[in-house]
């Protein structure tokens, strides 16, 4: 994902960001939405509640995780 710094200027014609803003070109052409962090939030938790199974969320919490640095070397072809 790419990361932009806002000037003050645009930081308040994008309503402080505190609310969505459609974001469009000189023809009026949308070319995306602006979502606040407490929204972006929100939707992919609401996402994944639609999408995953509070079960399947508790097996996934419960799935080992990552690897040991002598693992990852051995699956690149080092010792």
């Amino acid at each position: 994902m790419s990361k932009m710094v806002l000037n003050p200027q645009l930081h308040t014609q994008l309503n402080g960001l505190h609310e969505q803003v459609e974001i469009c070109d000189e023809a009026g052409k949308t070319l995306g939405h602006f979502v606040p962090e407490s929204l972006y939030r929100e939707l992919l938790v609401a996402w994944s509640k639609a999408n995953l199974s509070d079960a399947e969320l508790e097996r996934r919490r419960q799935e080992p995780r990552g690897r040991t640095l002598a693992e990852i070397w051995k699956s690149l072809g080092q010792s």
